[in-house]
């Protein structure tokens, strides 16, 4: 029996690498920008694909892998500066637990209400 040659499918092949987790550190330098620069622009996107881009003020480093920020009224941004550092992962939503509670209790001495706490599993990371 003679087997039927398989066609190549790149957008199958591209699936199985995005299936992969690849985790990444954060560096130093990329710590301190993260830590110095507010508000930071934060890019998200919904399920759906519809994407959103604001200012958020409480970006801040949990550990080397991740990162997170309260989902809180956002504001525009005209940035001066010329420093700073972009990262790429994976969100993850908190709507209760221990993380959540934490920023719910900061935010609130601040008259401000969390909806949701995102978690970023840090993927890839380039600073400028």
């Amino acid at each position: 029996m003679v087997e039927e040659p398989v066609a190549y499918n790149p957008i199958i092949e591209i699936n199985k690498v995005y299936k992969e987790v690849i985790m990444a550190k954060l560096t130093e330098e990329a710590k301190k920008a993260i830590g110095a620069i507010r508000p930071s622009l934060v890019a998200t996107a919904s399920k759906t694909g519809k994407p959103n881009v604001s200012a958020k003020g409480s970006l801040r480093v949990l550990d080397d892998e991740h990162l997170l920020f309260a989902d809180i009224a956002s504001i525009c941004l005209d940035a001066a500066a010329r420093k700073g550092c972009r990262i790429w992962g994976k969100g993850e939503i908190f709507k209760s637990g221990e993380i959540f509670d934490k920023i719910v209790a900061e935010y609130a001495s601040k008259n401000m209400k969390v909806r949701n706490v995102v978690k970023i599993t840090v993927e890839e990371v380039e600073t400028f």
